[in-house]
């Protein structure tokens, strides 16, 4: 039986971040606006903008949900690349918002839209070998790229798929990104209030399972390509990896890899205290359907005697937790949630 944990984000947060002036960054005082031109490093280059951007596409769920808390919904020119629901009180501003791709949208498409920067989430959408495109495709056409510091800072990108991390993810990161897309449209005040509000809720979730058992492990099941196949699981230098050092939960998968496939038998000798299965929108495979992963935990013949499966600790979780995002701070709190409500945190 699935434990379904849902965050509504504060609605008072939300709508004070749409409105302009209303919120003042944590220590009270105001952030210094930005003096253009500006120039800042990111992933190894160099990228300078000389007036705040009016036109943004932004590749990624988690970048174009930064744009949205940052007040800038206006901005952005269009999307793509989603795997589920947007953040709870952003949805009008987000059917505003054109749609270019689900997915991967064609770089034409992106240029269309007439953007001053493109916004991108995965290196594999913009890169040296870019899905979407090129870094150098858009800087000949005068636009600007800014890639998530979650996706190159400590990660190998060249061997393709999801890459492999040799540093861990830290939430430091995406409050770098934060603060980075703050300065460059001249919005640091929202930027430093987001930060922290989700630091104040990072230390709100590890305080409520302070008590837990220090034995507590877990695995992350993203998706698999099939049933028959080994699930794409967690590494430990991951989003997932960083939920659970928050939490104090040993990972039972010992890989830098984002999301290797191990065997189920590997998984059910390493016998994790908790399942966390991924929910998502996505139907790439079939296991990106919670029904199905449900299904296949109670009937598989060997994981379904997993001690964690007879007991009920399996978690659902919203796939965007998983990876390196604003959500992952929601991870932890659906996880310190899950835990304590299972009796696990005594």
């Amino acid at each position: 039986m699935f434990i379904r944990m849902t965050h509504a984000l504060r609605q008072a947060f939300a709508a004070g971040l749409i409105v302009a002036g209303a919120v003042l960054p944590a220590s009270g005082a105001f952030a210094a606006e930005t003096t253009y031109p500006l120039t800042l490093q990111n992933c190894g280059r160099q990228i300078t903008f000389s007036k705040p951007p009016q036109r943004a596409v932004s590749l990624g769920q988690s970048t174009t949900e930064i744009l949205y808390l940052l007040g800038l919904s206006k901005q952005v020119v269009g999307t793509a690349v989603w795997i589920g629901p947007v953040l709870k009180g952003y949805e009008e501003a987000n059917a505003s918002v054109p749609r270019l791709a689900d997915n991967d949208p064609s770089f034409e498409s992106v240029i269309a839209t007439r953007p001053d920067i493109v916004t991108v989430q995965f290196q594999w959408h913009v890169g040296p070998k870019g899905t979407v495109g090129t870094i150098a495709q858009f800087e000949d056409l005068g636009v600007p790229v800014y890639t998530s510091p979650s996706d190159c800072i400590g990660k190998d990108n060249s061997s393709g798929g999801d890459g492999v991390r040799a540093e861990a993810f830290s939430m430091d990161l995406i409050y770098e990104e934060i603060r980075d897309l703050a300065r460059i449209f001249n919005v640091q005040d929202r930027g430093e209030q987001v930060v922290a509000d989700l630091m104040a809720r990072e230390k709100a979730a590890r305080a409520k399972v302070a008590g837990a058992k220090s034995t507590l492990s877990a695995v992350f099941w993203f998706s698999s390509a099939t049933l028959a196949a080994d699930p794409y699981v967690a590494g430990r230098n991951g989003a997932p990896g960083y939920i659970m050092k928050a939490l104090g939960i040993t990972n039972v998968i010992d890989s830098d890899e984002e999301w290797p496939t191990v065997g189920w038998e590997t998984i059910a000798r390493a016998n994790p205290s908790i399942i966390v299965a991924a929910r998502m929108e996505r139907r790439r495979y079939p296991a990106d359907d919670s029904a199905v992963k449900a299904a296949f935990l109670q009937k598989d013949p060997v994981v379904s005697l997993m001690p964690a499966v007879k007991a009920g600790h399996v978690v659902e979780m919203d796939a965007q937790t998983m990876n390196p995002t604003i959500r992952t701070i929601d991870g932890i709190e659906q996880l310190a949630d899950a835990i304590e409500k299972a009796g696990l945190s005594r």
